[in-house]
C-alpha cells in the first residue's frame, strides 16, 4: 500500500518557484551590502579612518577590544533594521522571513569566511551574527504580520455604500409599484393594467357599520 506523502509546511519555501525564490535571496543579499558599506563608510569618514572593505568582508575588524570593532558592530546592527525594510518590501510574507533571515546571515558567514580565508573566530562576531538574524526575524515577522492583518479597502467609504445601498432599494420600490406590488399604503396599477386601485386600512370589528 502506497504511504501518502505528509503536506508541506505552510507558508514554506517549497511554495515557491526556485527561481523566484534565488532572485530575491539575490537582491536581499545585495540590498543588505550596499546598505552595510554605505553605513560603514559614512561612519568611517566622520570618524577619520580609512575606508576598506576588510571593514565590511572581514571578520578581523569586528573585535571586542577596539572602538572601531564595536563601531562596526553598531553599524550592522542598524543594518539589520534596514533588512526588515527590504523583507517587508521583497517577501511580505511573515511565514517566510525566519528562513530568509537565517540564509541571509548563512550566506554572509561563508562569504566573510572566503574573504577571510577562515572561519570567524572572535565572540563578537558570532554573537553579532545571532542578535542581528534575531531582530530581523522578530520585526521582521511583526511587520510582515501588521501588514497581512490590515484591512481591505476595496475603494470608496462607508457613507457612499450605504447611499447606494438606499438608492438601490427606492429603485426596487419604485419598480414594484410600476409592476402592482406596492408596499405600504399608496395608489398602484394592478398587474394586468385594470386602472389604478387605493389600498385602504381595515376597521376594527367593533367599529364595522
Amino acid at each position: 500500500m502506497a504511504r501518502r506523502r505528509r503536506p508541506p509546511r505552510p507558508g514554506a519555501l517549497t511554495e515557491l518557484p526556485p527561481l523566484k525564490i534565488l532572485t530575491q535571496i539575490v537582491l536581499l543579499q545585495v540590498i543588505w551590502y550596499i546598505a552595510a558599506t554605505a553605513l560603514i563608510l559614512f561612519t568611517a569618514l566622520v570618524a577619520g579612518k580609512k575606508f576598506s572593505f576588510d571593514l565590511v568582508l572581514s571578520w578581523w575588524s569586528l573585535r571586542g577590544d577596539t572602538t572601531v570593532g564595536w563601531m562596526l558592530g553598531l553599524v550592522w546592527l542598524l543594518n539589520s533594521v534596514i533588512g526588515v525594510v527590504s523583507i517587508l518590501l521583497l517577501i511580505s510574507r511573515s511565514k517566510l522571513v525566519p528562513d530568509f533571515a537565517l540564509t541571509l546571515h548563512f550566506i554572509h558567514l561563508v562569504i566573510v569566511s572566503l574573504y577571510s580565508k577562515s572561519i570567524p573566530q572572535n565572540m563578537l562576531w558570532w554573537a553579532l551574527q545571532v542578535v542581528s538574524a534575531a531582530v530581523m526575524t522578530s520585526l521582521g515577522v511583526w511587520t510582515c504580520q501588521y501588514r497581512e492583518l490590515r484591512p481591505i479597502n476595496f475603494g470608496g467609504s462607508a457613507q457612499s455604500t450605504t447611499g447606494e445601498s438606499s438608492t438601490a432599494a427606492t429603485a426596487d420600490d419604485a419598480g414594484d409599484e410600476e409592476q402592482g406590488y406596492g408596499r405600504g399604503r399608496g395608489r398602484g396599477r394592478g398587474r394586468d393594467g385594470a386602472g389604478n386601485y387605493e389600498m385602504v386600512g381595515m376597521k376594527a370589528d367593533g367599529e364595522a357599520a
